[in-house]
């Protein structure tokens, strides 16, 4: 059995002004997915620059932030959004959904698409292989804010997080830092290496996250305030990754059905 190491969740405090983990680790994500960004960008024939970058970036963490926030009130808080509305501005304290976000940013893909005159599924595999980078920093800031918790276990790595009570419980946060963003980077990092039928690099990310995701909500606590939403053990994630799974097979199909017509046509 592990204990959890207690870390205040405030990095540095000047007079009132408080910086949390939480935050600094969405301001690593995007510097990270910028730098990524760019060494995709510098490839030959790319057809990405460097100010295509910023621009992209800026459009994208908007999505993120905004959609993170929103989709976690709809989804998982939404009678707390109800009766404290102004807790939607409440970031600091964690509670952003990585499926609002995914929504923000397919919005943000959208706006920044007639924007820049690119085809969506064009920038949508260029961004895929970033997000993973985002997700790994995004549940080590789950984890300082120990949050999320795991379901009760006897494993010799269960934790005890003192917020969640005394029983030693599985660390989901790092299992999902792994999974959603360590292999998942990997993959698609080498995935996107070499030239892919477009839609492929969405359709994977979309596949293998929601696999990804379906499979560590076994280990996670459901959240107290919605619990199991179907058949006594499906949680709100699983449900929100189902979609996901089947856009990312049906993304795969199109895009290699269509590369197999071109080649025969």
């Amino acid at each position: 059995m592990l204990m959890y190491p207690q870390i205040n969740p405030v990095a540095l405090q000047i007079g009132p002004l408080k910086i949390h983990w939480y935050g600094l680790m969405y301001l690593i994500a995007f510097a990270g997915a910028w730098v990524l960004a760019w060494s995709r960008a510098r490839k030959p024939n790319s057809g990405w620059t460097v100010e295509h970058m910023s621009d992209l970036i800026f459009y994208t963490a908007l999505g993120v932030i905004i959609g993170g926030r929103v989709g976690y009130m709809l989804f998982y808080d939404f009678s707390d959004f109800i009766s404290h509305p102004w807790n939607l501005f409440k970031i600091w304290d964690g509670g952003m959904s990585f499926h609002g976000g995914l929504i923000g940013v397919l919005v943000a893909i959208g706006l920044y698409s007639r924007k820049s005159h690119k085809k969506f599924f064009e920038i949508g595999d260029f961004i895929a292989p970033l997000i993973p980078f985002g997700l790994a920093v995004g549940r080590l800031g789950n984890f300082i804010n120990g949050e999320l918790v795991g379901r009760v276990t006897k494993m010799p790595w269960g934790m005890v997080f003192p917020q969640a009570g005394p029983e030693p419980r599985h660390p989901s946060q790092l299992y999902e830092c792994f999974l959603e963003g360590i292999l998942l980077f990997i993959i698609l990092w080498w995935f996107s290496s070499k030239p892919r039928p477009r839609m492929a690099v969405s359709g994977l990310f979309l596949l293998l996250y929601g696999c990804f995701r379906f499979f560590v909500e076994f280990f996670r606590q459901p959240d107290i305030q919605i619990g199991f939403v179907a058949f006594g053990w499906m949680t709100k994630g699983q449900l929100l990754s189902i979609p996901m799974i089947i856009i990312g097979i049906v993304l795969l199909f199109l895009a290699y059905h269509r590369k197999e017509r071109k080649k025969h046509g």
